[in-house]
């Protein structure tokens, strides 16, 4: 899916939260394109809306809880996982409660709802993050340990181990999402007895009941302790089965708490706030594990967005133009020849190259014992990239210069020393009028932005 996508109409539908026991309805709403998913807390005065990001989370106790000033909106990781496993990219759902329903602990639910108001396609283009390296998480206390891999598609492997002669070791895989829907939304959460039992001492999970989660009994359990915690649930009795889980309810697969924990996985990534393409391999996750993850996730993605536009450079490549061919068009020389080759051309940018050693000119007296290149030289450098470009826009490039007139916004972000290969990319922002050229420059060391720089020149014929 390339294209941005939202529901085709809205639909409500009601239950109780898991950890409040209130009641709550929510009201799922198309959104326009690049609205991403919203929460809207209609039940407070003005309103608020909370947007489904990492930066977001402000707790991961047992769910995963998003806030912002104060509003919260918690147990959102199955309903996120729906919309990430339906591919939906926008989404607005208010809510008049704190906390969204847990229903049968799955994200069945919510699929089969959105399935129904129909997806609709929009004209903008899906935005992804692609792994470009691997990234790692890994928490000594707990185990978990969750890892990005380049991938051409999207893949997730849940794999979990609990030290539970009943659970045993268990793993889950996704294929891109044609799965998602029967094999992976339909699992259940899952609890151990003893938790269950602390979670009741402590008045937790009063909107959790024996059908909305996997309850597993991985340890010899009196009778008398599980027709107490049926009286809780309102049963008149508990059994473990053969199987170690109680009798209240049946697997749908034999490692769906695996499957469970890929689904949660699914719906926290889903707060980095887009698609991702690579291969994600989970260890012992959770939402702590999740959310961590996913914030480096999220620092990967914004420098990857960063630096969208960054030329590539090989050094095999055939350059657009050699230093020789500059030379034919721009008077400049050495040491003021600032530009080596230009390696990429197209209407309307161009990129040029310079390679810097400790001969160079200048560095004989910037900062000596601490060389850095001048940035004045830097936008010197940007100037006559722009100026190649505009100079091979004329009928004939010979006998002409540019000239600065303004230079706006100049920043310097990182230092250029000795050894650096510098690339220098400029873009026109404006039709070329009056010999006047407006033009955005941007120069770059490998994956660092050193400097940029809005640059206005004028075109003037050589007496």
């Amino acid at each position: 899916m390339m294209n941005q996508r939202t529901i085709a109409k809205s639909f409500s539908l009601k239950g109780v939260g898991l950890h409040s026991g209130a009641e709550v309805k929510l009201t799922f709403k198309p959104a326009p394109e690049g609205h991403g998913v919203k929460f809207q807390r209609i039940d407070l005065e003005n309103q608020p809306v909370i947007n489904a990001d990492v930066n977001r989370v402000v707790n991961t106790d047992r769910s995963t809880t998003i806030g912002s000033d104060g509003v919260t909106v918690s147990t959102v990781e199955h309903l996120l996982s729906a919309v990430s496993g339906l591919q939906i990219d926008n989404l607005l759902v208010e809510l008049d409660g704190g906390e969204i329903p847990i229903l049968d602990g799955s994200a069945s639910p919510f699929v089969t709802p959105l399935l129904k108001a129909g997806i609709t396609e929009q004209d903008a283009k899906r935005e992804f993050f692609i792994v470009e390296e691997p990234i790692t998480y890994r928490d000594e206390e707990t185990g978990s340990e969750i890892v990005a891999l380049p991938y051409d598609g999207f893949e997730v492997v849940s794999m979990i181990d609990f030290d539970s002669p009943v659970l045993g070791q268990q793993y889950a895989t996704l294929r891109g999402y044609e799965d998602y829907a029967e094999e992976i939304a339909p699992c259940r959460t899952f609890v151990f007895l003893h938790e269950l039992e602390l979670l009741f001492e402590h008045n937790l999970i009063k909107g959790g009941d024996l059908t909305n989660a996997i309850v597993i009994a991985d340890r010899i359990v009196p009778q008398e302790r599980l027709d107490k915690l049926a009286k809780r649930m309102g049963k008149e009795t508990v059994e473990v089965t053969k199987a170690g889980i109680l009798n209240t309810l049946d697997l749908k697969f034999h490692n769906e708490p695996a499957r469970h924990k890929l689904l949660d996985v699914v719906g926290d990534i889903s707060l980095l706030g887009v698609p991702i393409r690579g291969r994600i391999l989970a260890t012992k996750p959770g939402h702590g594990a999740n959310i961590a993850f996913t914030k480096l996730l999220k620092k990967a993605y914004m420098e990857q967005r960063r630096l969208k536009g960054r030329p590539r450079y090989n050094p095999n490549d055939t350059p657009v133009f050699n230093t020789e061919q500059i030379q034919e068009i721009m008077p400049h020389r050495y040491p003021m020849l600032l530009i080596d080759k230009i390696i990429e051309m197209g209407e309307g940018h161009i990129v040029g190259l310079k390679n810097l050693t400790i001969n160079e000119e200048f560095f004989q007296g910037h900062f000596p014992g601490n060389h850095v290149m001048p940035g004045v030289l830097q936008m010197e450098a940007m100037a006559q990239t722009g100026g190649l470009l505009v100079l091979t826009m004329q009928e004939d490039p010979i006998g002409w210069d540019t000239y600065f007139l303004k230079i706006d916004n100049a920043k310097f972000k990182n230092f250029v020393v000795p050894g650096d290969t510098v690339l220098f990319k400029m873009e026109l922002v404006a039709p070329i009028r009056r010999g006047l050229c407006q033009m955005r420059g941007t120069a770059y060391v490998g994956n660092k932005i050193v400097s940029e720089a809005d640059l206005v020149a004028q075109i003037v014929k050589r007496p």
